[in-house]
């Protein structure tokens, strides 16, 4: 029947489907727009920590001889002077540090803690060491997914990741140095890195550097610190805070483990909560529980649980509460205490870490004792051998902190890190070796001192070093260790 029949009759024409390629090109001007925004949201984040880096650097600079009130003052750290440790480059002769210009800016006399309500703290500091703090820097792993960049016999924590013209172990050093001075400061660390982390740190004593004959993880490099130090000291209170980490904004993270500390002498294994910016995969988290009222540590709460690192759902959900914190493996017990743990949750290691903490002033009982004991040591992060079961117990507490935290797991992250221009890459090393055209995004490390040229591609991580290429993507820049793998199997250890 014609389509005027059909009117006639009174039957309704039927509706034409839907254009396929019509909600295709809708779907795709959705999809497009989200992408953009999220890219500007991106990089405007990242030039708000820059800025906000920059700033404090500048402010350090400017006030760093200026003596300043500091209330509450009762012994327990709340003051900080500069450090005094030499500065020694870094042994990456790719990188070079950035210049940052000198601008005057008066000292405010008091801010708000950036811990949170409760506590008040002020800038600068002419004192802040606190007594009987032992600071204990394990220097371990080998940072696979920034290969090439990073490689087994000088891995990230020696590198000088965002250009500030120090190391991450460096780094680490100085920001620790008021609590603890050279004489409370301890590295744990394998004996491939030895030589260089004695360069690095030419005022880390001897004695201090504590070697490790292999890789166990976290517990049995904790472990070994805490009956070195609970021997040499009964009633030390030990903090341990990775070499290789990223912090911002010294201030907040000196108030909280200042704060952690007081929490330690009341008897718990302490842990840093970080304040999450973002429903991240990658990281652990802390589940906030009960305040616990102590009088010199406002903000300190127990640990309800520890999360493992959770999907995207889950990680937005955890944000969405408002009652997680990202676990950054910071801890900080008396050392007799972590062994009280050990002993009761994995009594086979800490047997063997008493033997050799027994001997460890004897250097030949020392070698053939690690020789004998080490090796049978379980291989297990401190998190899941004490913390968690711990935890459950109620033996655990958190300080909250909002300081700036990252892990540099990769070139994604460490991408975050670095200053470029608007919808360009980021360059760790000389941007001189760098041209590109209609690119946006992504990092380039020009290792090599070979010219790097990009037409047209985004969000890019070209990694070029004298003796490998490594190129990927940023959305799967995590995936870097399956490439170290394959350059294993594939025979090609001498470039790991």
């Amino acid at each position: 029947m014609a389509p005027a029949a059909l009117r006639a009759a009174g039957v309704a024409h039927p509706q034409a489907p839907p254009n396929i390629e019509f909600m295709f090109e809708k779907i795709m001007d959705v999809v497009q727009k989200s992408h953009s925004e999220i890219a500007e949201l991106r990089q405007q984040c990242s030039e708000l920590r820059i800025a906000n880096s920059n700033l404090e650097r500048m402010v350090k600079d400017s006030t760093v001889n200026v003596n300043g009130y500091v209330g509450n003052h009762n012994g327990n750290g709340l003051h900080t002077p500069p450090p005094s440790s030499p500065r020694v480059r870094s042994k990456s002769p790719f990188l070079s540090p950035s210049k940052l210009p000198h601008i005057p800016v008066p000292p405010p006399l008091c801010v708000p803690s950036s811990l949170g309500s409760n506590g008040i703290t002020t800038f600068p500091y002419p004192h802040r060491e606190i007594p009987g703090f032992f600071v204990v820097i394990p220097a371990g792993g080998a940072g696979t997914r920034l290969w090439p960049l990073s490689r087994e016999d000088h891995p990230k924590f020696l590198l000088d990741v965002n250009l500030s013209g120090r190391s991450l172990l460096q780094s680490t050093w100085d920001r620790l140095l008021p609590l603890a001075s050279a004489a409370r400061t301890t590295v744990v660390a394998g004996p491939a890195h030895s030589t260089a982390i004695s360069n690095q740190l030419p005022d880390l004593a001897s004695h201090n550097l504590f070697t490790e004959p292999g890789p166990k993880d976290s517990m049995a490099a904790i472990g070994l610190a805490a009956a070195i130090l609970a021997r040499r000291d009964p009633n030390a209170v030990i903090g341990s805070f990775a070499a290789d980490h990223m912090i911002s904004g010294d201030d907040a993270f000196l108030s909280a483990v200042a704060e952690a500390v007081e929490v330690a002498r009341a008897g718990y294994l302490v842990t840093i909560g970080i304040a999450p910016s973002q429903p991240a995969t990658g990281f652990g988290y802390v589940r906030l529980g009960e305040t616990l009222g102590l009088p010199n540590a406002p903000n300190a709460r127990l640990v309800s649980s520890f999360k493992e690192k959770p999907d995207a759902r889950t990680a937005a959900m955890y944000l969405a509460t408002g009652s997680y914190r990202w676990n950054a493996g910071m801890f900080v017990t008396r050392a007799s205490l972590l062994m009280e743990l050990l002993r009761e949750y994995k009594p086979e290691m800490y047997e063997g870490l008493m033997r050799i903490a027994d001997c460890w002033d004897n250097e030949r009982l020392r070698q053939e004792t690690l020789a004998e004991v080490w090796s049978s040591l379980e291989k297990i992060p401190i998190d899941n051998a004490v913390a968690e079961p711990a935890a459950a117990q109620g033996r655990v507490a958190v300080v909250p902190a909002t300081f700036g935290w990252d892990d540099v797991g990769d070139f994604s992250s460490l991408s975050e890190m670095l200053p470029a221009e608007t919808n360009q890459p980021k360059v760790l090393g000389d941007s001189h070796l760098v041209l590109t055209e209609q690119v946006a995004g992504g990092i380039v490390v020009p290792g090599s001192g070979r010219l790097i040229a990009c037409l047209g591609v985004d969000d890019l991580v070209i990694v070029d070093m004298p003796d490998a290429l490594m190129v990927t993507t940023r959305a799967r820049s995590q995936e870097v260790k399956r490439l170290v793998k394959r350059c294993k199997d594939a025979g090609w250890k001498t470039l790991l």
